[in-house]
């Protein structure tokens, strides 16, 4: 029996640095391996699971999770690894956060939730309500995560990344400051500071210095692009007549009947959401596109003006989503079918079915 257990952790031990190695196959060979020897191992299901996640097989990672939980329902790590993948993976937000509060309630046969485990836990809930656009319950949460666990940069850039969808922008900028001075070389958190100064600095509102060596978004950006290039690209700028007309290329592509249904929509191009769309419609400050007015499919049904219809693209949120101008215009063309679907009144299930998500 310790030749088993003794040869169980030595199979976890050469799969451990198999993985470091990068060397993937390996790594999943010694950990059924050391399954063989102890069926019911938990760290070593959770072992896989972690593996698969990296390797992109989120469905078998899962298993994985689940299998590691109930060998061992005590094994903190498989719980929470089973909470993230829902949410950042699957999107089943709603199983995320019974799954976190069933940990938060102390249930004899679940990990003792000790304050570090509650700030985790918060932490992951609070991602799973913002997703489901619940931005209050998410900034609540996440601070209850700081003031369980410490104030840690993950937090501050979580925090910081909800108050600038909220609108937000001066008190973002404070608390993403200070998980820079935590965590100087953290991408998201400095790609967050540069959204919240750019809009400061369109109010001409700084906010005051947070003397953390970052005084301009661009400062922000390229810092933030430096540490992972591939997924903070740098903003890719074209003037304005490029712009109208990757437009009016977007419109030309359109098929003739759905041209000739949306001749009376305008469409305007701002720098970005204005904050009354952010602060009172709960617009993201990050939307690419949005259009206002009455959807064709009840027009028939309202009094409101139809000439008020309009589609706004937001044109410094496009550029800063793309990598070169090519994208960049193909993601114009994207957005202005996308909103003339929502002309339409086509919902999101419906552009995703046709391509116009």
């Amino acid at each position: 029996m310790r030749k088993d257990k003794d040869r169980y952790w030595d199979c976890l031990d050469q799969a451990m640095e198999a993985s470091h190695g990068g060397r993937i196959d390996e790594a999943l060979a010694w950990l059924d391996e050391a399954l063989r020897v102890h069926p019911e191992g938990a760290e070593a299901h959770n072992g896989r699971g972690e593996i698969l996640w990296d390797d992109g097989r989120i469905d078998e990672a899962l298993i994985e999770f689940d299998r590691a939980t109930l060998a061992d329902g005590k094994f903190t790590a498989a719980h929470l690894n089973r909470i993230e993948l829902l949410i950042e993976e699957l999107g089943e937000f709603a199983t995320a956060g019974r799954l976190a509060d069933e940990l938060l309630a102390g249930r004899s046969q679940l990990p003792r939730p000790d304050r570090l485990l509650q700030a985790e836990v918060y932490y992951l809930k609070s991602k799973a309500l913002f997703y489901q656009d619940d931005l209050e319950g998410a900034l609540f949460l996440v601070r209850r995560a700081a003031k369980a666990g410490g104030e840690l940069g993950l937090y501050c850039a979580f925090e910081g990344q909800v108050l600038f969808e909220l609108g937000s922008f001066v008190e973002a900028k404070r608390v993403l400051e200070r998980g820079v001075a935590i965590d100087p070389d953290a991408a998201h958190t400095l790609y967050h500071l540069g959204l919240v100064l750019e809009r400061l600095e369109e109010e001409g509102d700084e906010g005051g210095s947070g003397g953390v060596g970052i005084e301009t978004a661009a400062q922000a950006f390229t810092r933030a692009n430096a540490l992972e290039p591939h997924q903070f690209p740098m903003p890719v700028e074209i003037d304005e007549a490029d712009f109208a007309r990757a437009i009016e290329v977007a419109i030309a592509n359109l098929p003739r009947s759905i041209r000739e249904r949306i001749e009376g929509v305008s469409i305007v191009v701002e720098p970005y959401p204005t904050p009354d769309l952010v602060r009172d419609e709960r617009i993201s400050p990050q939307t690419l596109g949005l259009f206002i007015g009455v959807p064709r499919t009840e027009a028939l049904l309202t009094d409101q003006r139809l000439d008020l219809d309009r589609i706004q693209l937001f044109k410094r949120n496009l550029e800063k989503i793309c990598h070169d101008q090519e994208d960049l215009i193909d993601q114009i063309q994207i957005t202005v079918r996308h909103e003339v679907g929502h002309y339409l009144g086509l919902d999101e299930d419906d552009l995703e079915r046709l391509g116009l998500a």
